[in-house]
């Protein structure tokens, strides 16, 4: 809480106050779009700067969101998202399913509690590319092997930050089977696990690797992330039964909607 002090910064306080009334009250909505900084100025008494200072002030503690100098408005609340490592028998435990029963929900729609048909935007672009040297080493592919790269983006509300994961495929495996290649496939019943079952590809296991940094600039505005919220970034790497890395996934979760939840299952002694 930002405390009434005088001169300048007791007048942000003031504008900082009454927007928190509106949106209390209802008046501001998440989405809706704030005055501007002069609408803002003018409507309270105070110059540019110290309007501007109020409206910083409530972008830096996740009320509001939007660019320096462009539009602002109410921030959408994230939808909080427990992603757990038990998910991964789930899946393939799916794999051999009917379609039917593949079809109903997936892992991600457990993560979040929103079923697909309730997003404002699931989109899947799909590209065949050159893999960079990184994702190479990865999938233990020579330099230059062709991949192909499916980013997945979705908002569970208009204005809302996205969520966004990348995967990487080496072509020439997922090429046997076209259907592979198609985005307008997706969503695909049972996931990764069962596209490559459709090749004869069985998964052994998974391994995440977890780091956290800072977000980029453009990962501030596209997630819609608070200044001072680190990222938690999931490389996901599938190994096949023969050992051999088939897919390499990219996963930046935002810190503050985002539980990990990893259960290990012990040996009993006897």
């Amino acid at each position: 809480m930002i405390k009434a002090t005088r001169g300048a910064a007791g007048s942000a306080q003031k504008v900082v106050s009454a927007l928190l009334a509106q949106i209390e009250r209802g008046t501001l909505r998440p989405g809706d779009q704030v005055p501007t900084i002069a609408a803002l100025a003018e409507e309270y008494g105070v110059n540019k700067n110290t309007a501007s200072k109020a409206v910083v002030s409530l972008k830096a503690a996740g009320v509001l969101s939007g660019l320096a100098g462009g539009n602002t408005w109410v921030r959408v609340p994230p939808s909080h998202t427990k992603r757990q490592n038990t998910r991964y028998h789930v899946e393939k435990s799916a794999v051999q399913l009917p379609e039917s029963e593949r079809s109903v929900a997936g892992a991600s729609e457990a993560d979040s509690g929103i079923p697909l048909q309730h997003l404002h935007e699931d989109r899947a672009d799909y590209a065949v590319i050159e893999a960079p040297p990184e994702i190479c080493d990865a999938l233990a592919l020579p330099s230059e092997t062709r991949v192909l790269r499916r980013t997945y983006t979705r908002r569970h509300a208009q204005k809302a930050g996205a969520s966004r994961s990348i995967s990487y495929l080496p072509y020439d495996l997922v090429s046997a089977n076209p259907d592979l290649l198609d985005s307008t496939r997706e969503p695909w019943p049972g996931g990764t696990m069962h596209q490559l079952y459709t090749i004869g590809v069985e998964l052994d296991r998974i391994v995440d690797h977890v780091t956290a940094g800072m977000p980029t600039t453009e990962e501030m505005q596209d997630f819609d992330i608070p200044a001072g919220v680190p990222l938690m970034r999931i490389r996901k790497v599938s190994y096949s039964t023969e050992d051999r890395p088939v897919e390499v996934t990219d996963i930046p979760l935002p810190a503050d909607r985002i539980e990990l939840i990893y259960t290990t299952q012990l040996e009993r002694w006897t």
